[in-house]
């Protein structure tokens, strides 16, 4: 409708209107959609159906970039958006990351192919030991290095795939170091970019990570990337063939971070389980009493709002032995879900 005092010219006037506000549209379209936070997904293997629960059905996967290659998305290289939220600087909205770990065959048979086919940049995590030996189903360096030349950035994932969060300081330098002279002999670098194999970290493991250097590093827990986030235990989205379906893709796609502080214990390998969890989400977000928690051994736990922003969740029993999931999510605007997530290891008795 135009404006009361253009009536006298109301065609010419509605006609300026909205040639402005194209004009402004154009000039400035990272106001309307500036984001501080990205969705990072992770894969493994692809069309490789007898190992379902790392892997990916090939229809699933075509399901998913082509959700992703609707206008909306932006799918951007993981070094480009960590930049980004380290700096400060704007991301587009609806801004995505597609990561890989393992560097089997499938990733360079399969995946390469579709993603390069679309334009779609990603990362690929690589244990340097199954490279180096051969071993069936991974990839060979010369494979690794032709999707560096086209594109892909290559992070590390130690040499051995090593349990890390049940190792000795010693033993995770070691490794670490004997996957950096083979990274730096095939490919002339040593990736900036760390995943934890299988997720697993404490803050022990952690600390040794920054020292030695790398920029920013992955676990296996769902969640988005925000600048709250904990640089070192970045949350991504596992995707296999259970948690593969197209609604469930278009859901993670327009998940909205929960920004937080004051996680405790900040732990992911606590001393006392079950661990007192708790966090502050921050003031910017309304309406708590509709957050939900959900453990992926016990099910739905107590999610207790202390004031108006302190979360403290409530763990029924001791949480198992080994590695699992805590996934924290808020309703957000226009249908989309605020998520947080976290990983736990808890190691054997002795």
């Amino acid at each position: 409708m135009c404006l009361p005092q253009l009536r006298p010219q109301r065609n010419r006037g509605c006609a300026f209107l909205f040639i402005c506000a194209a004009v402004i549209w154009n000039l400035f379209p990272a106001i309307a959609v500036a984001a501080d936070s990205a969705v990072v997904l992770m894969y493994h293997r692809f069309g490789e159906s007898e190992h379902s629960q790392t892997n990916i059905r090939l229809d699933q996967f075509d399901a998913h970039l082509a959700e992703l290659s609707k206008d909306k998305y932006n799918v951007l290289p993981l070094p480009e958006i960590l930049k980004a939220i380290k700096s400060g600087e704007p991301l587009p909205a609806f801004t995505v990351a597609i990561t890989i770990d393992d560097a089997f065959k499938s990733v360079f048979a399969e995946a390469a192919p579709r993603l390069k086919s679309r334009g779609f940049p990603f990362t690929l995590f690589v244990s340097t030991r199954a490279v180096e030996r051969g071993s069936p189903g991974y990839m060979t360096w010369d494979q690794i290095r032709k999707l560096r030349e086209d594109g892909a950035t290559i992070g590390h994932q130690t040499h051995s795939h090593l349990h890390m969060a049940r190792s000795g300081r010693d033993a995770v330098l070691a490794d670490i170091k004997t996957a950096n002279e083979r990274f730096q002999k095939e490919l002339g670098i040593v990736p900036k970019l760390f995943a934890y194999p299988y997720g697993e970290a404490g803050l022990s493991t952690m600390a040794t990570i920054k020292e030695m250097g790398f920029e920013f590093a992955f676990g296996q827990h769902s969640g988005v990337v925000h600048r709250t986030s904990e640089p070192y235990f970045l949350p991504r989205f596992p995707l296999s063939e259970d948690y593969g379906s197209e609604a469930r893709f278009r859901l993670i796609a327009n998940a909205l971070p929960l920004p937080l502080s004051d996680i405790t214990p900040r732990n992911p390998a606590p001393k006392r389980n079950p661990p007192p969890f708790g966090f502050t989400v921050d003031r910017s977000i309304q309406d708590l009493s509709r957050l939900n928690c959900y453990h992926s051994k016990q099910g739905k736990v107590r999610a207790e709002l202390l004031g108006t922003h302190r979360i403290e969740v409530r763990f029924p029993t001791s949480l198992n032995q080994g590695r699992s999931r805590l996934n924290c999510t808020l309703p957000g605007p226009d249908g989309r879900w605020r998520w947080f997530g976290w990983q736990y290891f808890i190691p054997n008795n002795p």
